[in-house]
């Protein structure tokens, strides 16, 4: 069987960003690497989530060991330009503590406008119940990679 080809660079064709508005990203490791089975790697990652606050409020996001999801809302920055200087940060970060070179993500990312309140609830239910639904865990409180801002 065919594993799917990750089309990261066709994602940015017709983005639109709207500041003040709540996102769901996606980003991949490149060629999927289990990157953030290192949970240095995944803090490094998780700092950068954080590191943005004119520019994005973290409202929940999970660091699997090959992706992530983050869900935010948009400061004054464009999306691509933020979500761009998250990934680049990070990778020269993971690369520091990996003591490599190279590229940490694949091109591009998925994002999804959240457009209400019930969405939001439903995203972000999603994103933190990601490691029971891979069977990283049997307990949510067992995975330490995970944070919402209603808890």
């Amino acid at each position: 069987m065919k594993q799917k080809q990750w089309r990261g660079h066709a994602l940015r064709y017709g983005r639109y960003s709207e500041n003040s508005a709540v996102y769901v990203v996606t980003g991949v490791t490149h060629n999927r690497v289990p990157l953030f089975e290192s949970f240095t790697a995944a803090r490094a990652l998780v700092k950068e989530f954080y590191r943005q606050p004119d520019d994005a409020e973290t409202w929940a996001y999970v660091v699997m060991p090959d992706h992530f999801h983050w869900m935010f809302q948009l400061g004054s920055v464009g999306l691509s330009e933020l979500v761009q200087r998250v990934k680049s940060c990070s990778a020269r970060h993971i690369n520091q503590l990996n003591q490599s070179a190279g590229p940490v993500w694949q091109r591009g990312f998925y994002d999804q406008l959240v457009r209400d309140e019930d969405h939001i609830l439903k995203a972000a239910r999603y994103i933190v119940a990601n490691p029971l639904r891979a069977g990283l865990v049997t307990r949510l409180g067992d995975y330490p990679l995970w944070d919402a801002k209603w808890l």
